[in-house]
């Protein structure tokens, strides 16, 4: 653990900078839930106009604390926060939490006020936690440092749960839901803006506390993924999940996510990327993020998932209601298998099709686990699933004692239930024995989806460095040249002028005009097909010119690009983009001007191997008929996974922000592809 980690996450002296001596106000929360939830460490009020505040000696500025201090909480408003940073400074405080708003989530302003803020601590060495930090808490030492109204709770369980939230409000949600459940946490830290301290560095920090099983992540934007991604695998070695709950799954929530907090938003699907190949399994629902950990703490990813589950159930609506939820989720609730039957039959449970009910059996104990035994056998499934009706609310230890009995005697798969009724006992009992219990059918499908999901973190392949000088402004020639030091050569020539025909090609040509400004040319009349000859291209190309000058007449126009025509059996997108939150990534899709309308893709953390590549061509549809579905000529996807394999390399070449090759022809096995379309974008 760092030297900053046990001031963060376990302070003993804290100092209240603005801590108000009026009860009622939000200022006077932090002192007042510290002593309400038995913190015994030491306390210091800042208030320069009470020489008492609640009961405890108040001290007029920072410099009259006697003695170090692990933390400072600054309450006071936006316009006194920069001074106060640097009292905090001078007082050699190695960590303050701001609660003010109105830094980088205010526009430039803010913005300004933060980076002046930020530099003034770190020329002290000061970390920053916030601002707009609702503050830290750590249960199991009873340290409430924070001004959320869910600490006027009586009591807070502690546990074995880390939750940072880049929410304040959402750190006092999850703690008082989980508190409802009976669900305990070590610590629950609200980190605001990060100008400073992020939730991938305390993530990281957290890994390495003894107290912690488990971290959960609320998060509107990834910000340090390095550090994310580190803190990740290190948390996989440690075997402690790192499970996330990410906004910014549509353009709205990114929109807000970026106005909250003055984030850059990525694209989901890079986000989604960044999470599989780090292994850190991502949730969609809030509830989710709660029932999750007792299916992922003491276990690692599945080395094959099969996505698919058993289903056995009381309540046949409530089965029901389980089977669809995971059919949406894309896992197949698969009838038992041989060996699976037979252990059914001998526990006098008949089989018929796809779910096991056991309604007849009731609640009785011995029938539910030989049930649930005989379904963890079948290699088919990775998960067996009790779905149980009234008895939850009703007999609660009688509905109950089957899945714990068939817990305790060490099957060979996970075991989880979803409770139909509203039954809490059940779930308490569930929760305490470490099974996922479930409230809603899709909360379940979307935990267990994510589990079949949740991988190990992938091995980075190597990107060697690119010698390979690219001008200010490229246009499709430069990207084309690029592309060949990558590896992906295509013959081509370029025109400077309409009468600048080059000798020897090989037609029918197609003509395209360069220029820097324009990536989409046909748009503006910038492309023409099926040129038979030299006549038909320079006659093409002083049309072409005319045309593209009246549609974008402010687009620098730096010649034309002459290249044969090709046809192959499809086309593909491969794409390259450095994303603002998760780093370098590569797509691939289904090509073509549909492309973008489609959205039929597969995305990875950048640079991939071949077998991964492969992995994406797989899960693009408007690719499968290039496998030779139902009898189609096959395409040379080995070339394809190489081209992705290639524009991956753009990794490790700094100054390219983005870049796409649309269309990529595809031709028949062992014939290659061919670059139809490029373009380059500097950073």
């Amino acid at each position: 653990m760092t030297a900053l980690a046990p001031a963060l996450l376990n302070p003993r002296r804290i100092a209240l900078v603005g801590a108000s001596a009026d009860p009622k106000r939000l200022t006077a929360r932090a002192q007042i839930y510290l002593r309400k939830h038995g913190f015994d460490g030491d306390l210091y009020p800042v208030n320069p106009r009470a020489d008492e505040v609640l009961g405890e000696k108040s001290y007029p500025t920072l410099a009259d604390v006697p003695g170090p201090v692990d933390l400072a909480y600054l309450l006071v408003g936006t316009e006194h926060v920069e001074g106060v940073i640097a009292d905090v400074a001078a007082k050699g405080i190695p960590v303050a939490a701001i609660l003010a708003d109105g830094f980088a989530e205010a526009g430039p302003e803010g913005q300004a006020r933060q980076a002046r803020l930020l530099a003034t601590a770190k020329a002290a060495g000061v970390r920053i936690l916030g601002p707009n930090s609702m503050g830290l808490v750590n249960l199991n030492a009873r340290t409430a440092c924070s001004v959320n109204a869910a600490l006027e709770a009586e009591s807070i369980p502690a546990g074995r749960l880390a939750l940072v939230s880049q929410s304040g409000s959402m750190l006092g949600a999850i703690m008082a839901r989980g508190a409802a459940r009976g669900l305990g946490f070590s610590h629950l830290i609200s980190t605001g803006n990060e100008a400073d301290l992020t939730a991938s560095e305390i993530a990281g920090m957290l890994v390495d506390d003894p107290q912690v099983d488990a971290i959960l992540l609320f998060l509107e934007a990834i910000r340090r993924a390095d550090l994310l991604a580190e803190a990740a695998r290190r948390a996989h070695a440690a075997g402690k999940p790192i499970i996330a709950f990410k906004l910014g799954r549509s353009a709205f929530g990114a929109e807000l996510a970026n106005s909250h907090t003055g984030a850059l938003a990525g694209s989901d699907a890079a986000a989604d990327a960044f999470f599989r190949a780090n292994g850190i399994a991502r949730v969609t629902m809030i509830e989710a993020l709660l029932e999750a950990p007792a299916l992922f703490i003491g276990r690692k990813p599945l080395a094959a998932p099969k996505r698919a589950v058993s289903v056995m159930t009381t309540t046949g609506g409530g089965g029901a209601m389980a089977v669809d939820a995971l059919g949406v989720a894309g896992i197949e609730t698969r009838a038992p298998d041989a060996t699976a039957v037979e252990g059914l039959k001998a526990a006098g449970l008949p089989h018929h099709g796809r779910m096991i009910d056991v309604t007849l059996a009731g609640t009785r104990a011995d029938k539910v686990q030989a049930a649930l035994s005989a379904l963890a056998a079948d290699p088919d499934t990775d998960l067996a699933l009790s779905v149980i009706g009234s008895s939850a609310q009703f007999r609660p230890h009688d509905a109950v004692a089957g899945i714990l009995g068939a817990a305790r005697s060490g099957l060979a798969k996970p075991v989880a239930a979803f409770l139909v009724p509203q039954a809490d006992v059940s779930l308490r009992m569930l929760g305490e024995a470490g099974i996922a219990a479930f409230r809603t059918p899709e909360s379940c499908a979307d935990v267990i989806r994510a589990f079949i999901e949740w991988q190990a973190p992938r091995a980075v392949p190597a990107a060697p460095a690119l010698a390979h000088a690219l001008p200010a402004r490229p246009d499709e020639a430069d990207a084309r040249r690029l592309f060949e030091a990558l590896g992906l050569a295509t013959g081509f020539a370029v025109m400077a002028t309409p009468d600048a025909v080059p000798k020897g090609l090989r037609y029918p040509v197609a003509l395209k005009i360069l220029s820097p400004d324009l990536a989409h040319k046909t748009e503006v009349g910038g492309v023409a097909l099926n040129l038979p000859d030299a006549a038909a291209l320079k006659a093409a190309a002083t049309e072409m010119l005319a045309r593209v000058k009246a549609r974008a007449p402010q687009a620098t126009i730096t010649g034309f690009l002459v290249q044969p025509m090709a046809k192959g059996l499809a086309e593909a997108i491969l794409g390259f983009r450095r994303d603002p939150e998760s780093g370098p990534v590569v797509l691939v899709g289904a090509g073509g001007v549909m492309a973008e309308l489609h959205r039929d893709t597969a995305l990875r953390c950048a640079p991939v191997s071949e077998v991964e590549a492969h992995a994406m061509i797989a899960e693009v549809k408007g690719l499968k008929p290039l496998a030779g579905w139902r009898g189609l000529p096959k395409g040379d996807l080995d070339a394809l996974a190489r081209a992705i394999v290639a524009v991956s390399r753009l990794a490790a070449v700094a100054e390219v922000s983005e870049a796409e090759i649309n269309p990529l022809i595809v031709h028949a096995e062992g014939q290659g592809v061919t670059v139809a379309d490029a373009w380059v974008v500097r950073a």
